[in-house]
């Protein structure tokens, strides 16, 4: 090709792509750009609830996924854990996100009860880790940044067999996490793992954080319960243990002397939520708290809302 025909074939293919930028929709028209949902910034312990406790009904009108983030918005919660990942596409979730303007900071997807990384059978591990990676992309669309699992049940057979099915599944989904920026977390619950749940108070949480610390992974960690363990330890002592692998926290109300889940910082609430508080601030902790109560309307919400800002002393 003579440098007169190479000059021309430069400019004319400069020209083509020039036109093609201006007619490209995200270049013509950059207002109808999606905008950026963020909660409010400066704050060292943010307020959230999870989805499933936001009501699906306003009288006989079944409420959107949009009107019901709304309605955590409007109760003063600073975000939503959704914990309802599995009904939800990562499509829907971000659309809901952008439409509501309400930040969504975690997701969960409750099927791990019934398809666990513990379980001895291939085929359900193998579906609990396709849940789980929905529960990642679908945070990842949401704007979030964490994943809540159960790692599993402690019936499921002896202790170092279960945690070691349930290590090499959990590997499976790290490559996942963290390519898109988001920490698998684990929750302690009451399904006989990491804990003796036959015995008296007062037990540490070694063995959750040497379950933590087996992945010598940034991309897992801990979303700890405060109420689920009160019953079995000292939130401070336990806080403090954990340390920076307290990424985020579950907030209930637990009566160790009627043995039953109560309302966060009720008459009936024995935790010691100022000893939670100092551990909070032991630690230096920074990030999402969020409520696992019984939910409802408006009125209903506020209050939650009003107990934690009690529980964490920003009331």
């Amino acid at each position: 090709m003579s440098s007169t025909s190479r000059r021309s074939f430069i400019a004319a293919s400069a020209a083509a792509l020039g036109a093609a930028a201006t007619a490209s929709p995200a270049v013509a028209d950059e207002s109808k750009a999606a905008p950026i949902i963020s909660p409010a910034a400066g704050k060292r312990i943010l307020l959230s609830c999870k989805l499933g406790m936001i009501a699906k009904k306003d009288g006989d009108k079944e409420l959107s996924l949009v009107e019901r983030l709304k309605l955590a918005a409007a109760a003063g919660f600073d975000g939503v854990d959704f914990d309802e990942a599995g009904n939800f596409t990562p499509e829907q979730a971000r659309a809901g996100v952008q439409e509501s303007g309400v930040f969504v900071h975690n997701a969960i997807n409750h099927a791990h009860w019934n398809q666990r990384l513990t379980s001895a059978k291939e085929e359900e591990r193998a579906q609990g880790v396709k849940n789980i990676e929905h529960c990642i992309r679908v945070s990842h669309a949401a704007g979030g940044n964490g994943v809540l699992i159960v790692v599993g049940r402690g019936d499921d057979g002896p202790e170092d067999e279960i945690n070691e099915r349930a290590r090499q599944e959990i590997k499976k989904l790290i490559p996942l996490a963290a390519s898109l920026g988001q920490p698998i977390l684990f929750e302690n619950v009451w399904n006989k793992m990491h804990y003796d749940h036959d015995a008296p108070p007062e037990q540490t949480p070694a063995r959750f954080i040497e379950f933590v610390d087996s992945f010598n992974s940034p991309w897992v960690g801990q979303y700890y319960d405060i109420g689920n363990h009160w019953k079995y330890g000292q939130p401070r002592e336990w806080l403090n243990a954990f340390g920076r692998r307290a990424i985020k926290l579950d907030v209930k109300g637990f009566s160790r002397a009627k043995n039953k889940f109560v309302d966060i910082t009720s008459a009936d609430d024995d935790l010691p939520w100022k000893e939670v508080q100092k551990g909070l601030d032991e630690i230096g902790f920074t990030g999402w708290t969020t409520a696992e109560v019984g939910g409802g309307g408006l009125e209903r919400l506020t209050t939650i809302r009003q107990q934690m800002q009690t529980a964490f002393g920003l009331a």
